[in-house]
């Protein structure tokens, strides 16, 4: 991790994450209500995600296993025993008048994730993550001045993941968000639509001149986009370091950001553990789980993308940077592995991979298991370059023909566009012999020692061929001539 993270105006910025997982159960934490998304509104909320009285909740034994599974994923410490809470407070989406999670003792303690920023790597430590139910949710677009209300959400099964504030600038931020959001789905742990709700991001800044303690925090809610979580913590590192500039204190609060103004807002003064009155929930006895419970868990985990990279590293020799990048998301690894399985040299699968498939991807949104030059096809791409049937620029062609659906036979591409590599020895020094004789100031420039003269010469060679020739074979025919 970097020891001397980059100032902003003067200040180090502090920030830590808590995310809001919405786990992959079919019913509710408490109920045997559905989880699914899109029905119509206070259809699926039932008299125990309402606490009407004479209902008493049941722990869905499913959400339990899912808390698990993330923990061992992290190196965190699985609680033998873990205590819901009820947290109190009003508000019109919360029927219950309280939420049912969990305080003192959580049942993930501990863990980091870590993950690159460029080619840095970065740790960031985990305090907790607990188990607690969803709220529902206010409807205010669809009500001339008035709000509706939809509890299909409430008692849905989630997961709050709290780190340490340990991250120093947006991108990183952003960052750890993104592995942290690849890790739930990888684990099944969680769908991580993020338009839906499934995976939300509360973002805690501070700032403060370096050496000084920590500064007072704000803390950004509900962001459902990773642009959107760089743009607002941005925006709020300045707005602070404006108000200490000014004269003026932070006061903790509660702040909503507006991605069509590109600004946060405080919505209200920040809540204290102490607001919240939490208590043991009397309805809920401990939740134990035994240590054959987590082993049983434990082998029927996927390999996790930690342990894939570093095997991608040890057998396949890929860099670390590249490996992790293999191993951003199990769609990613599964593409890379086929690629490879389809004779593909490994460090040239994950080099199209990180560049023109992951152009292509950002560009459209979509995922890499809908791309159109599919791992057989990138492999059999990757063998005309190795064999020396195409060059690079000319692959290049070939796999925009692919890509945009021209065609989907690497050779008839290559045929069609007349992109065949020119590697007859003889042919080739039939042509060097020519450009020699007509560059004769640039073969005297060469042997009194200026090594541009060579690369002129290069030029000419692959101008004279159309850049057709082997550029690995004229380069050593070129030197056996000059030498």
């Amino acid at each position: 991790m970097p020891t001397t993270p980059k100032l902003i105006r003067g200040y180090e910025v502090v920030i830590g994450l808590e995310n809001h997982v919405q786990l992959s159960t079919q019913s509710k934490i408490f109920s045997g209500s559905s989880t699914a998304f899109g029905a119509e509104p206070n259809t699926q909320a039932s008299p125990v995600d309402l606490a009407l009285p004479g209902t008493l909740p049941v722990l869905n034994r499913a959400a339990v296993e899912r808390a698990i599974r993330f923990g061992l994923a992290v190196g965190a410490k699985v609680a033998p025993l873990s205590i819901f809470a009820r947290k109190n407070y009003f508000y019109p989406d919360l029927p219950k008048g309280y939420q049912i999670s969990q305080f003192e003792i959580p049942v993930v303690q501990g863990g980091a994730v870590e993950f690159f920023v460029g080619d840095v790597k970065h740790k960031v430590n985990l305090t907790r993550a607990h188990l607690e139910e969803d709220a529902g949710k206010s409807l205010h677009e669809d009500y001339q001045g008035q709000s509706g209300i939809d509890l299909n959400r409430a008692g849905t099964p989630l997961l709050e993941i709290v780190s340490e504030p340990d991250m120093r600038s947006a991108q990183e931020a952003a960052e750890y968000a993104k592995t942290l959001h690849a890790l739930v789905m990888w684990l099944g742990i969680c769908d991580g639509n993020m338009q839906e709700g499934s995976f939300r991001c509360d973002v805690n800044v501070s700032v403060r001149k370096p050496g000084e303690p920590f500064g007072t925090r704000r803390e950004i809610k509900n962001l459902n986009s990773f642009r959107f979580l760089v743009d607002a913590v941005n925006y709020e590192v300045n707005w602070q370091i404006d108000e200490i500039e000014d004269g003026r204190k932070i006061s903790q609060a509660t702040v909503l950001y507006n991605p069509d103004t590109g600004e946060t807002r405080a919505m209200r003064s920040k809540e204290d553990s102490a607001d919240y009155r939490y208590f043991p929930d009397p309805d809920l006895p401990p939740l134990v789980i035994a240590p054959e419970w987590v082993e049983r868990v434990k082998g029927e985990m996927p390999e996790l993308p930690s342990v894939m990279a570093a095997r991608f590293e040890s057998a396949d020799g890929l860099p670390a940077y590249d490996a992790t990048m293999m191993t951003q998301s199990l769609a990613t690894a599964r593409y890379y592995e086929a690629a490879k399985a389809a004779g593909a040299t490994p460090k040239l699968v994950a080099n199209w991979v990180m560049g023109e498939i992951s152009k292509r991807l950002n560009a459209s949104g979509a995922e890499i298991d809908a791309a159109p030059v599919g791992p057989a096809l990138l492999a059999k791409l990757i063998a005309r370059i190795s064999d020396g049937t195409i060059s690079n620029n000319a692959a290049k062609q070939v796999f925009e023909a692919l890509w945009s659906g021209e065609s989907t036979d690497v050779d008839a591409v290559i045929e069609a566009k007349g992109l065949k590599q020119v590697s007859d020895t003889g042919a080739i020094e039939a042509i060097l012999d020519e450009v020699l004789a007509a560059n004769q100031k640039s073969v005297d420039e060469y042997r009194a020692g200026k090594d541009k003269a060579f690369n002129a010469l290069v030029g000419q060679a692959m101008k004279a061929t159309k850049g057709k020739a082997n550029p690995a074979l004229v380069n050593e025919l070129l030197k056996k001539k000059l030498g």
